[in-house]
């Protein structure tokens, strides 16, 4: 099952409700609350900071910070199948 967010704090909150999230695929760019911001959330969340989360993004530039907050991958945009495919297996399984 997928679940998608219109923004990080709706993100935030339906990941809250459900509890049971099993990856979060996070983009950098979102309104409301930013990729970055949302990542400090969940990480410092004891019920939801265990969440495997994987950031994309178009800016290179954005990977050391993203993994320094905890992200467990980073894929730039645009994705692959493939890659998205393999980055979930190395994380997830």
């Amino acid at each position: 099952e997928v679940l998608e967010a219109k923004n990080g704090a709706d993100a935030i909150g339906k990941i809250k409700e459900r509890g049971d999230i099993n990856l979060i695929l996070l983009d950098i760019i979102m309104p409301v609350m930013n990729g970055l911001e949302m990542l400090k959330v969940v990480r410092s969340d004891e019920n939801i900071e265990q969440v495997p989360i994987i950031v994309l993004t178009t800016d290179e530039t954005k990977k050391t910070e993203a993994l320094e907050l905890g992200a467990n991958g980073f894929l730039m945009k645009p994705i692959r199948n493939h890659d998205l495919t393999e980055k979930i297996n190395s994380i997830v399984l």
